[in-house]
């Protein structure tokens, strides 16, 4: 029986233990280029014990990000600080992952803490967004969108592929396509995105095709000896928009087309949501197992995982493969091997690099001298 810290096997890449720093919107990029901060964030979640390391969504072209100060992978330049990226998450012993994206009609807007509302393509900091219909996403976002012709359609799946070609050569060794949250991947499945009347819109299987083409791009690129992985919008919570029963027949039809690896999360195509148990614990996790009985692929999942016996109990039970952390990885740098201290394994410092890991084990002083809070009594 597997748990949280069993080593997990997918394709040709194996990842130390079933824990992942999901990827997480930072909005430290100039140019769309990392730098230290990237180095810094990713190289010590690695080495604090994670077994798959992502850095943010990685925007495959400029109109592609959330913000100018986002990410990207769609020139030459930018990869010198995805290559130290993946160096130190590989010498802090995980795995490096890339989460390739486009934000379709949701970019395009200020900082959160600026009020991460859209800006106009007239700003300095803001685009022309881009979507499948010329249909605003309401709330904040408010601005005109473009709709996106055949021949443009096909100018991202190359830069789809062409991102995938820089990734490899940086040295990201797991790949996953951002393919919910509201962006343009969710936009196209989702039919209160999606209105077009040719070959991508209408029936569910052509909406799907923004997403099959996609993966095909990838795929012809991407070496079979490495996962390809995606983050599926599975459900809008809305009537008019993407259902579940329409995502898991989806997953089967990707799986037919390369895909190895599913990510279970939400659509977020529209604010008008209903019943989403947000405040639940591991909310996602039920449908997830559900992908992975009815489509016999592995999955993960994120939303409300961080209590370790959680975790390891959705692991054990064998409902999901890996598990997503975000926000508990930027909280504690060191949550694997806080969790391990929780659920009592015999060595938690093996977790972290061999020279942490023997002082740690070698002077252990009286309780709390090395800083880490007491293990929770049951």
């Amino acid at each position: 029986m597997p748990d949280l810290f069993s080593p997990y096997t997918l394709k040709g890449v194996t990842l130390r233990n079933r824990i992942a720093m999901s990827p997480m919107t930072m909005y430290r990029s100039v140019d769309g280029k990392m730098g230290d901060f990237h180095v810094m964030l990713m190289g010590s979640r690695a080495a604090g014990g994670f077994g798959l390391v992502f850095p943010e969504q990685i925007a495959i072209l400029p109109d592609g990000r959330t913000s100018t100060g986002c990410a990207g992978i769609w020139d030459d330049s930018q990869m010198e600080g995805l290559s130290r990226v993946t160096a130190i998450v590989k010498d802090m012993g995980a795995v490096p992952a890339i989460q390739l994206g486009h934000t379709g009609r949701k970019g395009s807007e200020k900082k959160p803490w600026h009020g991460k509302t859209q800006l106009p393509a007239d700003d300095p900091n803001g685009w022309q967004v881009r979507a499948p219909s010329p249909v605003p996403y309401g709330g904040r976002y408010t601005y005109p969108v473009a709709e996106l012709s055949i021949p443009e359609i096909h100018d991202i799946h190359r830069a789809y592929a062409d991102a995938a070609r820089r990734a490899l050569d940086c040295g990201f060794e797991w790949l996953e396509m951002h393919f919910a949250h509201g962006y343009l991947g969710a936009s196209f499945l989702s039919p209160l995105a999606n209105q077009r009347t040719d070959a991508y819109g209408g029936s569910l299987e052509n909406r799907l095709r923004f997403h099959r083409e996609a993966l095909d791009a990838v795929r012809a690129v991407w070496p079979e000896r490495l996962p390809l992985t995606m983050r599926l919008g599975s459900d809008d919570f809305n009537e008019q928009g993407t259902q579940f029963d329409d995502a898991v027949w989806a997953i089967g039809e990707m799986k037919q087309h390369g895909l190895d690896f599913a990510d279970i999360s939400l659509g977020l195509n529209t604010d008008a949501m209903k019943d989403v148990p947000f405040g639940e614990v591991g909310f996602m996790v039920e449908r997830a197992a559900r992908v992975r009985r009815e489509v016999g692929i592995p999955v993960g999942v994120s939303w409300n995982l961080g209590i370790p016996a959680v975790a390891d109990r959705v692991i054990r039970q064998e409902l999901v493969d890996v598990v997503f952390l975000g926000r508990p990885a930027l909280a504690n740098p060191h949550w694997p091997v806080w969790a391990a201290r929780e659920l009592a394994q015999n060595d938690p410092f093996a977790l972290i690099p061999e020279d942490w890991a023997w002082w740690l084990r070698s002077r252990p002083g009286p309780e709390g001298s090395l800083g880490w809070p007491s293990v929770t009594k049951t």
